[in-house]
């Protein structure tokens, strides 16, 4: 894709041989799994710790809805 090439706001992704974006992409993850994916292969080059809170942040939103649809014996595998 073009628009890979070109990075709004530093180099965080596009120093990764394949970028989150695609990985997320190519295997067709939902929005919270992607955001989990996008803050941990950043954390090192952008905001350090902050970027790892928020991926648990999204893990614990992606943990208590999944036992959400356990306790309605419900699952959907793309959130």
């Amino acid at each position: 894709m073009k628009s890979l090439q070109t990075q709004v706001g530093g180099n965080h992704y596009r120093d990764f041989e394949i970028q989150p974006i695609e990985f997320i992409f190519k295997n067709n993850l939902g929005f919270i799994e992607g955001c989990i994916i996008k803050y941990l292969c950043r954390y090192k080059k952008k905001n350090g710790i902050e970027d790892l809170k928020k991926a648990r942040h999204y893990l614990d939103i992606l943990i208590e809805y999944l036992e959400g649809k356990e306790s309605e014996n419900v699952f959907e595998s793309r959130i």
